[in-house]
């Protein structure tokens, strides 16, 4: 049995020129989602975050299969089981939405690092689900997932590996964040570059995940926290976080070095200056996403004449289940106030408006809310 959702589909990647509410490269429109196979959840998207991972997919910075349904980061609620038989899930079970599926049997899942699963890795590359296929579909063609999730729209269909189950008591706004901005900067902080107590942090780029980040190091008892970013709203947030210093980008020569460095921004050219930040022995966390295209560029002696350790930080390096219900217990506990991260909560009809506050750096992280019942076929 199918039914009827309303969601934000892009049509075609990297052809639509800002500003996105003029351009309206999202188009809402109804879709067909099909029922659940073995092992997926129906899931009602109670809110969903809007990430720079949505926007680079639509200016063609990540080339993704289209047309797709946008939207990775939320807080759901099931209302569907694949398997009536499932001991996990529960019909009006709350959850949050991760965006990489880990296979459970891999090689990679099976030493701890799921984070690394080449299936899941390979259906979010595809826009598919990580038993294969499309369960969303627009006039007899199939729509693709964005990692596993695609939530801007009402309803979705998940492998029940995307889905973490949480307490009903946490606003669907603030649950949604933990599925990638805290999921991603707390985890590079403590799971990638192994922080310390103690030991000093840089972090480039205060979007949700360089913030989240921020939030892991206070918590981890970093010191000397700098930050960099070109938003003077941004570096004043981040010092009322518990950042020491903050530098606009121009004034980055004067950043004391590192024994952390965190980079968010996702271009090869901010990568190369926050390596060269970094002190002697210093481990430098990379979980921006630049264009393909780009190549970086760093002195390769540094890394045997300086001890430096440069780190691929992909989804924090998390074990979703093990890590979200910690950072969670950590939030209600008031060491990560993660609620500072939310800008704004909108309904799903201003999406585009959203993205070009996003694109504009205006923005930290926004929430939809889709709010739209679906009609069974």
């Amino acid at each position: 049995m199918t039914m009827t959702i309303r969601a934000a589909t892009l049509d075609r990647c990297g052809c639509s020129e800002a500003p996105f509410e003029t351009s309206k490269p999202l188009r809402l429109a109804p879709l067909h989602l099909a029922a659940p196979r073995p092992g997926e959840l129906l899931v009602r998207i109670e809110a969903a975050g809007l990430c720079h991972s949505d926007l680079s997919v639509i200016n063609g910075d990540r080339p993704r299969p289209m047309p797709m349904a946008l939207g990775h980061e939320a807080c759901a609620t099931v209302m569907g089981l694949g398997d009536a038989a499932d001991m996990d899930f529960a019909i009006g079970d709350r959850v949050v939405l991760v965006f990489l599926p880990a296979c459970g049997s891999c090689e990679e899942c099976a030493s701890g690092r799921g984070y690394l699963c080449p299936r899941g890795a390979a259906a979010n590359g595809k826009g598919e689900l990580l038993q294969g296929g499309c369960r969303l579909s627009r006039d007899g063609e199939p729509v693709h997932h964005h990692l596993g999730v695609s939530a801007f729209a009402s309803h979705a269909v998940v492998d029940r590996r995307s889905a973490v189950k949480i307490d009903r008591d946490i606003p669907p706004e603030i649950a949604a964040l933990f599925g990638c901005a805290v999921l991603t900067g707390v985890g590079a902080v403590w799971n990638s570059a192994r922080l310390a107590p103690g030991e000093t942090v840089t972090i480039w780029g205060l979007g949700g995940v360089g913030l989240a980040a921020l939030l892991g190091a206070v918590a981890g008892g970093a010191i000397d926290i700098c930050v960099v970013d070109p938003s003077p709203d941004k570096r004043a947030l981040a010092l009322e976080l518990g950042a020491a210093r903050a530098f606009a980008p121009d004034d980055a020569e004067a950043l004391p070095r590192s024994q952390v460095v965190i980079e968010t921004v996702g271009k090869a050219a901010v990568l190369a200056q926050a390596y060269a930040g970094a002190a002697r022995g210093g481990r430098i966390a990379t979980v921006g996403l630049p264009n393909p295209q780009e190549m970086l560029s760093i002195p390769a002696i540094s890394l045997v004449a300086e001890g430096k350790t440069l780190i691929g930080s992909y989804m924090g390096d998390a074990i979703p289940a093990r890590d979200i219900p910690r950072y969670i217990a950590l939030w209600r506990a008031g060491r990560l106030p993660v609620e500072r991260l939310l800008t704004s909560v909108s309904p799903l009809d201003d999406i585009n408006l959203l993205m070009d506050r996003l694109a504009a750096g205006e923005a930290i992280r926004q929430i939809v809310l889709p709010g739209a019942s679906p009609e069974d076929d």
